[in-house]
């Protein structure tokens, strides 16, 4: 029993309740922090508070879940902190706004993936780790107790709401490869040098018993049609021989796949190469592993260099020290073939397993005022529709 009752046509609900600087600026200023580790270290109690309380408030709403299902998705995608039920200082909690998010759900027919998006002491090195240039979370078992006692909680909580479409166990816990091909150390350096030291990426062996382990934690509070998904750690075809027993019910394999990733992998950057690339990659791999388990992307979005107008180095930004593009180079009609020609090929790519989340359903940055930020508006699944670049009739 490893199937899906329907196609997923998601969003990602990301930097409301997991923030990330590049996504929300206005957020961190008055500050040198990169991450939201650092936020609440450099603020006072009561600005760090109001500043979070503010946000959550106004970054989504009701109103973002009927416009969600006006424009024809069906499940979103929640990244939750660790620190969600507020016993992480000094972080505030969470768990109050995830509640009002499945009664949206329920309220206007749409499911929630809940996807914790980060663990103490980092399961990546990057900025939506929660704490750049640290990943030494699996190294620390109490803290992987933590993380498994986090996701216990949120099973009991909602496992048998009509909104639950299931639990991601840990979003991106970086292996190897990745680790060596995003230069994770020098993209995003550390503050604290003492805090990093001993960061390295987790291994695939210290994964599957986490996963395992997560499953046998998870299942027993969730109703059994709730689906348990584990991010494939950027290796989407390590995984054929596992969970294969038959005590493992409707798990799903998630997997990311960005084209600036594909960038960084080499990919030609023109349209034809970027398709190229989709269908030999991501299309091939995703066919291969949907015979084992249901398989989504997700995250993905439009965003490449080609667009921008400038080779952006696998997605860096002005945050990253890059000048980015100064002035459009090219016209709104040529912006608009070159994404949609490259939305329809990743969405061909996803139709070969279980469906998608675009990331992200927005984002608060100004692409006209503030220089350096051509082309990032791709990453806003709203603007993308509104700018005919998303095909929504797919």
């Amino acid at each position: 029993m490893n199937g899906l009752n329907k196609n997923i046509k998601g969003v990602n609900l990301g930097n409301w309740l997991v923030l990330e600087k590049w996504m929300s600026p206005a957020l961190f200023q008055g500050t040198t922090a990169e991450d939201e580790y650092y936020l609440p270290r450099q603020l006072s109690r009561e600005v760090y508070e109001a500043r979070i309380q503010i946000h959550r408030a106004e970054y989504i709403t009701e109103r973002d879940f009927v416009h969600i299902k006006a424009m024809g998705f069906n499940t979103v995608r929640i990244p939750v902190p660790y620190f969600i039920f507020g016993d992480r200082e000094p972080f505030i909690g969470c768990i109050e706004e995830l509640d009002k998010a499945f009664n949206w759900a329920e309220r206007y027919g749409l499911q929630i993936l809940i996807d914790l998006h980060t663990a103490p002491l980092g399961q990546n090195g990057f900025d939506n780790g929660g704490i750049c240039g640290v990943c030494k979370w699996s190294q620390y078992p109490s803290e992987v107790e933590f993380v498994l006692t986090v996701l216990e909680r949120l099973a009991k909580r909602y496992g048998r709401r009509t909104g639950l479409w299931g639990i991601e166990i840990l979003n991106e816990p970086i292996t190897e490869n990745m680790w060596k091909q995003m230069n994770v150390e020098i993209r995003y350096p550390a503050v604290d040098k003492n805090l990093a030291r001993g960061s390295a990426p987790n291994t695939l062996e210290f994964l599957r018993g986490f996963y395992q382990n997560a499953y046998h934690r998870i299942r027993p509070h969730l109703l059994p049609e709730k689906y348990i998904v584990f991010h494939d750690g950027f290796e989407l075809t390590a995984w054929k021989d596992f969970m294969r027993e038959d005590v493992y019910q409707n798990v799903v394999l998630d997997t990311h796949q960005y084209l600036m990733f594909a960038e960084s992998d080499g990919c030609e950057q023109t349209v034809e190469g970027y398709k190229a690339y989709i269908t030999e990659h991501f299309e091939k791999d995703i066919e291969e592993m949907q015979q084992y388990f249901p398989v989504i992307c997700g995250e993905w979005c439009l965003f490449n260099s080609l667009a921008c107008g400038w080779d952006t180095k696998g997605g860096q930004s002005v945050l990253n020290g890059m000048e980015g593009k100064q002035e459009e180079s090219l016209s709104d009609e040529e912006k608009k073939a070159i994404y949609l020609e490259l939305a329809k090929a990743q969405l061909h790519a996803w139709n070969q397993g279980s469906g998608y989340f675009y990331w992200n359903y927005k984002l608060l940055i100004d692409t006209v005022n503030d220089s350096g930020w051509i082309g990032w508006d791709s990453w806003d699944l709203g603007r993308s529709v509104d700018f005919g670049w998303f095909p929504t009739e797919e």
